[in-house]
């Protein structure tokens, strides 16, 4: 598996054809205390920059911006109940949804894990 970033602080996690989407560590210290999370249903198209998804704050709603191009095979079901395991666990646990990829060639335009630690350490 390999997982990728981006400047709006997504993270994408690739095995074969499908990914894994969430926010990085480094969003959720941003965001504070999350008390909800909208996540997109199986079987919506989202395209690379659109807004998918929205996560909410104590201090404020944040949309969240797909990675790449696909359609949403799963969403996480445990964040209606739990939506602070995008503070707790967010690179895991905290993940917002799956998709099936549409061009893989898309993921040549992210960051790798170096190069994002370097880009939050400019921040």
């Amino acid at each position: 598996m390999t997982r990728y970033f981006t400047s709006e602080h997504e993270w994408v996690e690739v095995e074969g054809s499908e990914g894994t989407v969430g926010i990085t560590d480094y969003a959720q210290g941003q965001l504070g205390d999350v008390v909800f999370v909208e996540v997109p249903a199986a079987g919506t198209q989202v395209t690379k920059g659109g807004a998918v998804a929205v996560v909410e704050s104590v201090k404020a709603a944040s949309d969240v911006y797909s990675p790449v191009t696909g359609t949403v095979v799963a969403a996480n079901a445990a964040l209606a109940d739990e939506p602070a395991l995008v503070n707790t666990d967010p690179e895991a646990a905290g993940w917002l949804f799956r998709l099936s990829l549409a061009d893989a060639g898309e993921l040549d335009g992210l960051m790798d894990e170096g190069a994002y630690k370097t880009f939050v350490a400019g921040l």
